[in-house]
């Protein structure tokens, strides 16, 4: 039963350093300009207006059924 205790030690070990690593990665300086281009996604107009398709579209409204 030893063993098991030691496993479980070092699981947690291993996922806080995991951890840590992530938050570091995440707050580096070179992933800000990515993570602000990302946050400001969702304010960007769309390239077509609802309920119009892309010029790419082939379908046409005729072609529903």
């Amino acid at each position: 039963m030893e063993i098991i205790n030691d496993i479980r030690a070092w699981y947690t070990v291993v996922m806080l350093v995991m951890f840590l690593g992530i938050v570091w990665w995440a707050y580096s300086g070179r992933q800000k300009r990515r993570f602000d281009e990302a946050a400001r996604l969702p304010f960007t107009e769309p390239e077509h207006p609802r309920g119009e398709r892309s010029p790419t579209s082939n379908a046409t409204s005729g072609d529903r059924p």
